[in-house]
């Protein structure tokens, strides 16, 4: 069920990045984004778990194929963090991976380089995941 489209987990969420972005700009490598952003979602009291390592089920078989989730907030939003000059159709195409492998419903992908950091933005893009067939980005 979609308990948070756009809502206020998801707010909170892109607002711990963009406090993260504030304090730091663009121009370093994602693990400190990452490293920063943990920091920032225990400090507003957002439950998370990170670097989740997620298995392929291969016809009933788990195969380690080191897919591995940036984050997964509340046990139902899917982050991936970029630090890359533009986002392509590549790092989309991850995102909803992670959300039909992991059965999570909605996924964030953030780009901290830009320049600026803002919800609705191309840095910061929103994505549903409609019984994992189809997705559509929320915020582009």
């Amino acid at each position: 069920m979609l308990a948070d489209l756009g809502g206020e987990l998801t707010k909170e969420v892109i607002g711990a990045a963009i406090e993260v972005h504030r304090e730091l700009g663009p121009g370093l490598l994602e693990s400190a984004y990452a490293a920063c952003l943990a920091c920032e979602l225990s400090r507003c009291r957002i439950s998370f778990t990170r670097e989740v390592k997620l298995p392929v089920i291969y016809k009933g078989v788990e195969v380690d194929c080191r897919y591995m989730i940036d984050f997964v907030v509340a046990e139902q939003l899917v982050i991936e963090l970029k630090a890359v000059e533009l986002i392509i159709p590549l790092h989309e195409a991850q995102v909803l991976t992670y959300l039909r492998l992991s059965g999570c419903e909605l996924g964030l992908l953030i780009n901290f380089n830009d320049v600026l950091l803002k919800r609705g933005g191309s840095s910061v893009r929103l994505f549903l995941c409609a019984f994992c067939a189809s997705a559509v980005n929320l915020l582009a």
